[in-house]
């Protein structure tokens, strides 16, 4: 057996929403214990995070084992999920404590140290989450100096990026551009597997972070207001799930309605469930449906995690 000493202890990023979720290059030794990475675009090879944002949604989800509870948060250039599994329970209580606090309609501030986690689909799609260590409600100050530090640490990693591409896939070539030596094998393996990263589309991510750290607006209304614009943009999407919720109808069948009528795009867990409760359904039978249809029967899928659509 391999000594769990062998791998030290990872350091931790700060890391903004959309370099980690954009991210589908993995690695992890198949080694007990071997630590898991996800490597960004611009070379950010990230095993432990520090994140923070508004909480967006919150949701626990009871299973044989026991129970885990899903986070969204949103800062300013996206969202991140994250994930407390059944067997946290040390954590279990301060998460029930935010989730009633979140359903009664109260939005915060939250800020989260977890591991790197993934799932890929079928057809070979990455879809990345954290799972959560520590967490712990902050105050506005504190959030907006973690956007100005993190925005740092971002425009360093764009920097560093940015210097070694007029250099070959060699890591004695890159050595050569004078970035720490530390950072070339990850810019390596990022430069083999993304093609045509736009940087400036990171940067204008991280300068909407300074904006937003160096106006001392309220991050919570700003960033609520973002997820508003989001949601209407979805509104017309979100009509037919809604047309489909059917008084009295079977949580089964609303659900394969919606999935079947959907023109093959994803559906969220929340909407489907929502639908079958808008049609008269319990939580817990609209959840035992979609479950049951993934697991038992195999109708549907869930490509990406918190997202479904019809088999085949």
């Amino acid at each position: 057996m391999i000594s769990q000493s062998r791998y030290k202890r990872q350091g931790t990023y700060r890391i903004f929403a959309s370099e980690f979720s954009s991210s589908s290059l993995t690695e992890q030794k198949n080694e007990e214990y071997a630590p898991a990475f996800i490597i960004s675009k611009i070379g950010a090879k990230v095993n432990r995070a520090l994140v923070c944002g508004v909480l967006e949604n919150l949701e626990r989800r009871d299973g044989d084992n026991g129970s885990s509870y899903n986070f969204s948060i949103r800062d300013p250039t996206g969202v991140i999920r994250l994930n407390i599994a059944p067997f946290q329970p040390e954590l279990h209580a301060t998460a029930e404590e935010m989730m009633s606090r979140f359903d009664s309609g109260e939005r915060f501030l939250v800020l989260f140290v977890g591991k790197s986690r993934w799932y890929e689909s079928e057809d070979g799609g990455v879809f990345t989450s954290l799972r959560v260590e520590e967490f712990c409600e902050i105050d506005k100050e504190r959030y907006l100096n973690w956007l100005l530090s993190t925005a740092e640490s971002t425009l360093k990693r764009i920097e560093s990026y940015e210097q070694t591409l007029e250099f070959a896939l060699d890591e004695n070539e890159i050595k050569k551009s004078g970035i720490s030596e530390d950072l070339v094998p990850a810019i390596i393996s990022a430069r083999n597997h993304y093609q045509n990263v736009d940087t400036e589309e990171i940067r204008l991510g991280v300068l909407k972070a300074i904006s937003m750290a160096a106006g001392g607006s309220n991050p919570v209304e700003i960033q609520e207001q973002d997820s508003l614009e989001n949601i209407h943009s979805d509104e017309k999407s979100a009509e037919p799930i809604e047309a489909h919720a059917i008084e009295g109808a079977e949580p089964r069948d609303i659900i394969l309605r919606i999935l079947n009528s959907n023109g093959g795009e994803l559906v969220e867990y929340e909407d489907l469930v929502g639908a079958c409760i808008s049609a008269g359904s319990s939580r817990e039978d609209a959840e035992n449906a979609v479950m049951s249809l993934k697991d038992d029967t195999m109708e549907i899928s869930e490509p990406k995690f918190g997202f479904f659509s019809i088999s085949g």
